[in-house]
């Protein structure tokens, strides 16, 4: 079937899309991976010293530092205190207590990944829920609902080119084949789901009012990391050739270096050495005292702390040694930027998986659900307390009969499973409690 003009339209702009923003995936991608060359930044390094190049992988750094402490752990509808067991049913069988982890990682790397929500025709009641990459999904936001207007996922790529691809609009999934011999893009199948709201959800790193499509949070590291990769190449090419005390010869020709045998040495073992033997006894030798590293040293450093600073990262993620961070108060100091860092994330992040689970719950009952509206996602917290710490804030809530016991069982994240358990054990406890039984004994005959 053919396209309609709209849909034709959206396609090749789309298509545009997609392309255009590869090199700069691309880019994000060599240096999350430590592959980015210092030729690239302008730097000679003849041939002979490329062994010394040495990069420092400090943006990927950057992205997992924040990834880690982004775990979600349910979502809960309002007025409800507990997790949703069927939405986390659906999750887990989606196996998006790791894919969400991707989800996040392509968001901090690329400032942008995808969640795909579909029709499972293996299980009605189960919706597929995908997490797509940027290098094949791309999408048009409405301005005025602040929703995706359409997208375009392009894959099977041979020769450059893509060969199938799926087009998400409101009221339509279309999926398309590249047709070679007409230059255009055929509709193969479609599925007219009238749910109007496309079933893709955006998940955006630092999105701006002016900038929607957000910012890739290796973005103030890269610069740093270039101009320590710099630094460390010196270093590397300084250790071969400067940290060697220099020795000097004044009234002798080459061919005066000998070894014991009389056979005139080379180059490369008249420098390296320990020994010579000098067939002038006229020649004078000296030597130069070895070159100071410090000052390369110490600038890798001062870079490390530019970019602890600008990542919110401690500095001793860098390498640098946390000298006055000796307690466990002055740690927590250390980590407040990164786990306010953090918070913000979930906050801006909630709306994307929230959005998801409603479009799970539509796509399995075929209508919509209004309290689904104020759906709250939960997050582990991403500070790290100690367990004594917890446990401690935990027991003093309890004493101040803030919390029932139950409640204690909940902030300590304990599970159902556990929770049942406990009860179980409480209940044959207080059963054999001599007491316990005294005291049920004597309201039984009153």
């Amino acid at each position: 079937m053919a396209l309609s003009a709209d849909e034709s339209a959206a396609v090749e702009r789309l298509s545009q899309k997609l392309m255009d923003a590869e090199p700069a995936l691309r880019a994000a991608h060599a240096y999350y991976e430590g592959e980015q060359r210092l030729r690239q930044l302008g730097l000679a390094v003849p041939p002979s010293l490329q062994q010394f190049l040495t990069i420092v992988n400090w943006p990927r750094m950057a992205a997992d530092g924040v990834e880690e402490r982004l775990d979600i752990e349910g979502f809960r509808f309002p007025g409800v205190d507990e997790a949703d067991d069927e939405l986390w049913r659906i999750w887990q069988d989606n196996n998006l207590d790791e894919e969400s982890q991707l989800a996040h990682l392509d968001a901090l790397i690329y400032s942008r990944s995808y969640i795909c929500v579909g029709a499972n025709e293996d299980d009605d009641a189960t919706p597929l829920v995908t997490v797509e990459s940027p290098f094949e999904l791309v999408h048009e936001m409405d301005a005025r609902r602040r929703a995706v207007a359409r997208a375009l996922r392009l894959y099977d790529v041979q020769n450059g080119r893509a060969q199938q691809g799926t087009l998400y609009l409101p009221d339509a999934t279309v999926w398309l084949s590249w047709d070679g011999s007409g230059g255009r893009w055929v509709d193969v199948d479609r599925d007219d789901h009238r749910m109007g709201v496309v079933p893709v959800v955006p998940v955006v790193n630092r999105a701006r009012a002016s900038n929607r499509g957000g910012v890739s949070e290796m973005k103030d590291v890269i610069p740093l990391t270039d101009a320590a990769a710099r630094s460390l190449t010196n270093l590397q090419v300084a250790q071969e050739t400067h940290i060697v005390p220099q020795r000097f010869v004044v009234g002798a020709a080459a061919g005066d270096f000998v070894d014991q045998h009389g056979k005139p040495l080379t180059k490369w073992e008249a420098y390296f050495n320990s020994v010579w033997t000098l067939a002038n006894d006229q020649a004078k030798v000296g030597q130069l005292p070895a070159a100071e590293l410090r000052n390369l040293t110490e600038t890798v450093d001062h870079y490390a702390r530019l970019a602890s600073g600008v990542s919110a990262l401690p500095p001793n993620y860098f390498g640098l040694a946390a000298d006055d961070a000796a307690s466990a108060d002055a740690i927590r100091s250390r980590e407040a930027r990164l786990v306010k860092r953090c918070e913000r994330k979930q906050t801006a992040w909630s709306g994307a998986w929230e959005q998801a689970m409603r479009l799970v719950l539509y796509v399995a009952t075929g209508e919509e659900s209004p309290e689904a509206r104020r759906l709250q996602t939960l997050w582990r917290d991403p500070a790290t307390p100690t367990r004594a710490q917890q446990a401690d804030a935990v027991v003093k809530l309890a004493q101040a009969g803030i919390l029932p016991r139950e409640g204690a069982w909940d902030d300590l994240k304990y599970s159902p499973a556990r929770q049942d358990r406990l009860r179980e054990q409480f209940r044959r406890q207080e059963e054999s409690d001599p007491v316990g039984v005294l005291t049920r004994a004597a309201g039984q005959v009153a």
